[in-house]
């Protein structure tokens, strides 16, 4: 059996600091909420990633707050993974050398391909901390629903493995198309080819950004399950916060039901790690915390 690994994908959401349930009292500090929530979990998401580029600075208190063999995953910068992008997301000094496009939004083509060499190469150094301190999981693509199974889909992946030079990579879609029945196969041996981290969700089903969960592994050195919360009425929202998005707390017998399939992959992967990505309050951490439990029997 291979090691399982079970967390959140934050530890200083809003509304968990704010929820007063997680943290205990007079810890109040981001040095000190990160180190309490090391102690619970071996292992998180940084989703601040996405919203901006990360700092080098930053990453290295991450890795010199946490105990040896403390897991990071990434999520990779929303630009790369063709999310529309405020321009003020940009550092300031790229926007003012390229001159951002006139419009609320920024997208990865609108960028002159020096522009994007340059905050590939940020992105890259910024994580060298963790990199060098081995806690760096898998920087996390996680692409919008737009992002359907095509050509140019397949090779802008690529494009990102090339860029991200050796590190590991996992890949979440939120389109249908990747995993249905014409596509199904074809994605999983897209993603066995490149050694891309096959990443199983469980999120509300019946839209076209739903995906099934679909449990394989794809690169034996890991495997990831990320769940969503299952709020139906949210999931497709354009709430004002991620936290409202996911506002779900799984039953003890989702939990379970969780368990099995866990397991099965742990036989095939070096390492499986679950992720809880239901951020309102502390729902996130409870279910993690029932569910590492439960794991390990």
């Amino acid at each position: 059996m291979s090691e399982i690994r079970v967390g959140a994908t934050s530890w200083a959401e809003k509304t968990l600091i704010e929820s007063g349930r997680f943290y205990p009292p007079g810890v109040d500090t981001a040095e000190d909420r990160l180190r309490y929530y090391a102690s619970r979990f071996a292992m998180v998401e940084v989703d601040s990633t996405y919203y901006g580029l990360p700092s080098e600075h930053n990453a290295l208190l991450w890795a010199s707050r946490t105990p040896p063999g403390f897991v990071f995953h990434v999520k990779a910068f929303r630009l790369f993974t063709q999310h529309q992008t405020p321009p003020e997301a940009l550092p300031r000094d790229v926007r003012q050398r390229v001159g951002v496009p006139p419009k609320k939004n920024v997208y990865y083509d609108d960028l002159p391909d020096d522009a994007r060499d340059d905050l590939w190469r940020r992105f890259r150094l910024a994580l060298e901390p963790l990199r060098a301190s081995g806690k760096l999981g898998a920087v996390l693509f996680q692409f919008p629903p737009w992002f359907v199974h095509r050509r140019d889909s397949l090779a802008h992946i690529e494009g990102c493995v090339r860029r991200m030079n050796g590190d590991l990579l996992a890949v979440e879609f939120r389109n249908r198309s990747w995993f249905d029945e014409r596509h199904r196969d074809a994605t999983l041996e897209f993603e066995r080819r490149l050694r891309l981290v096959h990443v199983v969700t469980d999120a509300p089903q019946g839209f076209p950004s739903s995906t099934p969960p679909v449990w394989e592994v794809t690169n034996p050195a890991l495997a990831i399950v990320r769940l969503h919360g299952r709020n139906a009425a949210t999931w497709q929202q354009a709430t004002r916060t991620a936290a409202e998005r996911f506002d779900y707390l799984y039953s003890d017998e989702e939990l379970e039901s969780f368990v099995g399939p866990v397991r099965a992959m742990a036989s095939q992967a070096r390492a499986v790690h679950v992720l809880f990505n239901n951020c309102r309050d502390d729902k996130a951490q409870r279910n993690a915390a029932l569910l590492q439990s439960k794991i390990r029997g």
